[in-house]
């Protein structure tokens, strides 16, 4: 087992593990590392931990000590300069007639080099831009193309719930979302409905999926036959999260009606109405659970 800290670099970044040497570090403090760019300040999101070879990625770079003042007074100025730095590039860019998008401008903590982040639809030729940029800023320059989810990490907003990105809260890195996910949550498939704020599938669907799969190993199928408190029936909807399903019953009187239970409350009889699932698949709803 291995000691070490975990630092972000960015407000919700990801975390990477650093060896903290004999430095005293603990959690929320502020620390000059060394990485594979250079020497970068960053923040402590997790305290000194142990963990196994097989999770780290080697070499393990180490932290050459805590923040200090001056440390904290070069961040604040490589980030004032950074917003200059957006302003410079942004000119060039319409100068340059270049098709892209500066998202976001980053000086590395030693000035060894400024990134620039850039959204396009396709690949852009930008050599004189980077010429220019490196006669203005006398360093390293970099231009890195992003996707449309770091995009909206980057830039942060309101997503369709209403609340700030879940990206910009809490989310350290991306997962992968997929189409099925919004289906076993029983959501509209209405892109409209189901995407973030960057176009693509929302976050929240990956995050929430462990919960619906379990509560859908104990939830019965629709179609599937269950004796109710009011007789035998079929069921016709379900409520994952209530953990509660609708039952169509037939009733003594011939006639038929729609009844609410939380699924404690019905036995199943390991049965399946095959009419109703076949006009499930008639009309296209579902089909993937029957």
């Amino acid at each position: 087992m291995i000691q070490v800290v975990g630092v972000r670099f960015k407000k919700v970044g990801k975390i990477y593990y650093f060896d903290p040497c004999e430095l005293d570090v603990k959690g929320n403090d502020f620390v000059v590392v060394e990485t594979a760019r250079g020497i970068e300040f960053g923040h402590v999101a997790s305290g000194p931990k142990l963990i196994s070879q097989e999770e780290i990625v080697s070499p393990l770079k180490r932290v050459i000590r805590i923040a200090e003042d001056e440390d904290f007074a070069t961040h604040r100025e490589n980030i004032k300069m950074a917003k200059k730095a957006h302003k410079i590039c942004e000119e060039k860019v319409k100068l340059h007639n270049l098709d892209m998008r500066i998202i976001d401008v980053e000086y590395t903590f030693d000035n060894n080099k400024v990134i620039f982040y850039f959204t396009a639809d396709g690949r852009v030729d930008f050599r004189n831009l980077v010429k220019d940029l490196a006669a203005i800023f006398k360093t390293r320059i970099e231009l890195r193309q992003i996707g449309v989810r770091d995009e909206a990490k980057m830039l942060g907003g309101l997503g369709p719930c209403g609340k700030p990105c879940c990206c910009v809260q809490f989310l350290g890195d991306f997962e992968p979302v997929s189409i099925k996910m919004a289906k076993e949550q029983n959501l509209s498939l209405n892109p409209a409905k189901i995407s973030g704020l960057c176009g693509r599938l929302m976050c929240c669907l990956k995050y929430e999926q462990e919960a619906y799969e379990d509560a859908l190993s104990r939830m019965p199928e629709l179609g599937d036959i269950a004796i109710t408190p009011v007789g035998r029936g079929t069921i016709v909807y379900s409520y994952t999260l209530l953990e509660t399903v609708k039952v169509r019953v037939r009733l003594e009187d011939g006639t038929e009606d729609i009844f609410k239970y939380p699924i404690k409350d019905i036995n199943l009889t390991g049965e399946r109405d095959i009419s109703f699932i076949n006009s499930l698949k008639r009309s296209g709803e579902v089909e993937e659970f029957l």
